[in-house]
């Protein structure tokens, strides 16, 4: 740029922190004043393109090689239309580091000096206002057009970029095209802007139906004739009929309707679809290829009708999902997702209105008293949901609590005596919360009462009839008891007659789902509280010993604390705080470590400095075995 036009430019600039009035886009103009203002960036200062080290390259490489992976055919068929045209197609990270490069290999030595090769940074803060960096910062997709560069290193360049989200609807990558040099209209950059628009939808398209191949998929547009082949919008849902994920296109179409803010994804993952769209789980079939495009309209909670095509799960993972869907709505909400959740759950479904005495099984905290609640519900019995926990009881109150007493039946008893927790559940549910801990004289009458259907207060001569449903629950091993002489063997085959096993959190699959469901308890006016990235990091690299119980107390403690509803790692109980300084480990680095370990989880734990239940949950993510 000549001497000239390079003053002008650092004057615009100059001005325009001022305050004085451009003809730039509103995107350059905040941009600039980001330069300025934020990152104290003098724009009569030239600033060379910057490539990182060869090493930080590695490491974004490897921490983004899943992305690559399914961005590489959606680069391949962009770079092939834009042939013979000079353009330069850049992936960038999160951090604006170029992560992967297609040009001219003729120009090799132009582009790296330009800054438009492998390993460049174009954040902000390194590069001023360019394509990349302005796109990381506003999440929109936009052209930095020659002049529009804060630097005048790289004013000849023309940029176009568009953001790339991740299905829980966080800004993920940034997918740019350049010309080294260009028409001077800005204009000209109109088709790359639709073209790299496109690719980043169907990159994501693409990323959503990889992560969700075992959950439903609702995918849209506006036209019943591209539905099929073209669509423009995507969400995925759990088993329960929540939103599970969603491309771009798709939170902005869910936060129109629901009248949100697609920036805060939280807010649109894990509600129920039914307060986006007038539709339930259950009618998405209507949805399906069996029937004709122009038969599958769909209307938004807004009054907004777009075509619908809804994606089945995959066959062979549909049949406990499918078993939930048809199961009442409380044990349906009790499940986001997770495969061994939704198979427990089918179970309890064909179990809730039958009379057998059913066992809760599972660690402490994992919910059962939630699913015992459920089961209840689900049975449709007229009578109460009497929960007793015979851990919290003292074993001197435990008879008197559970059976009852006539008037003057011990010293200190009630004047008009007291109706026992077992007769108080007639006609519904008793729920007996760690059976386990139930004293040995004790169980010999709860087994009369079970086995005659009646119970004797104390002080009565005369038994009464009672009709009830018993939950049993405990987190230790009953059948262990039994042999150690410490429960009734009789009793332990009148309290398991079918036993369901609760997962606990660290091996769930659906804990970003819980998550948002915790959140939403804190929400006020202003809406319900927002993760930061590396807090939401931590909660998903710490290993739950609480479960859901330390995770329902972290994020209610994570609520008070934080500040203008973004809760970060300092707000985060002391031992997640912790977590968050070691994050989990990304798919590169796990694999390459379990290769090294030759598949021993605890030694690729112990090098990563994280425990096995980590390891084990990032392996279910990406997929891998202890043979990858």
């Amino acid at each position: 740029m000549p001497n000239s036009l390079h003053s002008a430019h650092i004057r615009e600039i100059e001005q325009v922190g001022l305050g004085r009035p451009t003809q730039r886009d509103a995107h350059v103009v905040s941009s600039w004043l980001r330069c300025l203002d934020q990152y104290r960036l003098d724009p009569a200062h030239a600033c060379e393109a910057y490539i990182v080290p060869d090493g930080r390259l590695r490491e974004h490489r490897q921490q983004s090689e899943s992305l690559i992976a399914i961005a590489r055919s959606g680069l391949d068929n962009l770079f092939r239309h834009v042939a013979g045209q000079n353009y330069v197609l850049l992936l960038a990270d999160r951090q604006g580091v170029t992560v992967e490069f297609l040009g001219d290999a003729q120009q090799t030595a132009r582009l790296r000096k330009a800054g438009l090769y492998l390993g460049s940074e174009w954040s902000e803060r390194r590069a001023g206002t360019c394509a990349v960096g302005a796109c990381l910062e506003s999440g929109e997709a936009l052209t930095i057009h020659q002049t529009d560069h804060f630097d005048n290193t790289h004013t000849p360049l023309s940029c176009t970029a568009a953001p790339i989200y991740s299905a829980d609807g966080e800004l993920a990558a940034v997918l740019d095209i350049s010309l080294l040099s260009s028409p001077i209209l800005k204009a000209s950059q109109n088709l790359a802007l639709h073209l790299v628009t496109s690719t980043t939808r169907r990159i994501e398209m693409a990323n959503l139906m990889a992560r969700t191949s075992n959950e439903w998929v609702l995918r849209f547009a506006r036209s019943p004739e591209f539905l099929d082949v073209d669509p423009e919008a995507a969400i995925s849902l759990d088993g329960s009929g929540r939103i599970l994920g969603m491309t771009h296109t798709g939170a902005k179409l869910l936060a129109r309707a629901a009248g949100l803010d697609w920036r805060n994804p939280a807010t649109l993952i894990g509600q129920p679809v039914t307060r986006f769209f007038d539709v339930q789980l259950d009618d998405l079939p209507r949805y399906t290829r069996a029937h004709a495009p122009q038969q599958r309209l769909i209307i938004a909670r807004d009054g907004n009708a777009l075509f619908a095509h809804a994606i089945e799960p995959n066959r062979h993972s549909r049949v406990a999902a499918v078993a939930v869907r048809g199961a009442p709505s409380a044990l349906r909400g009790l499940d986001g997702g997770d495969t061994a959740m939704a198979a427990m759950l089918a179970r309890a479904a064909k179990l809730a209105r039958q009379r057998l005495p059913i066992l809760l099984q599972g660690e402490t905290g994992v919910g059962k008293e939630y699913l015992a609640r459920a089961l209840h519900d689900s049975s449709q019995r007229p009578g109460r949901f009497v929960a007793v926990n015979c851990a919290a009881i003292p074993e001197s109150l435990i008879e008197s609590e559970l059976f009852g007493y006539l008037p003057g039946a011990y010293t200190g008893a009630a004047v008009k005596g007291r109706k026992g927790l077992i007769e108080e559940s007639d006609g519904g549910t008793l729920f007996l919360d760690e059976i386990g801990d139930m004293p040995l004289t004790l169980q010999s009458r709860l087994l009369r009462v079970l086995a005659e259907s009646e119970v004797t207060p104390i002080g009565a001569n005369a038994p009464r009839a009672v009709r009830l449903s018993l939950v049993s629950a405990s987190h230790r091993d009953l059948a262990a008891l039994v042999r150690e002489g410490r429960f009734r063997e009789d009793l332990y085959y009148r309290v398991n007659a079918a036993t369901l096993t609760v997962p606990p959190l660290r091996e769930r699959e659906d804990l970003d789902w819980l998550i948002a469901r915790l959140l939403a308890r804190h929400q006020d006016e202003a809406g319900a509280p927002v993760l930061a990235p590396a807090a939401l990091m931590a909660l998903r690299a710490h290993a739950w010993p609480g479960n859901i119980r330390e995770l329902a107390n972290a994020i209610a403690v994570a609520a008070a604390l934080c500040e203008n509803g973004v809760i970060e790692p300092g707000d985060l109980p002391d031992a997640l705080a912790t977590v968050a300084a070691a994050a989990s480990p990304g798919e590169a680095a796990l694999r390459a470590t379990l290769a090294r370990c030759a598949g021993n989880v605890s030694e690729a734990a112990r090098r990563l400095g994280v425990d096995r239940s980590t390891v084990h949950r990032q392996m279910r993510r990406y997929g891998l075995s202890s043979r990858s």
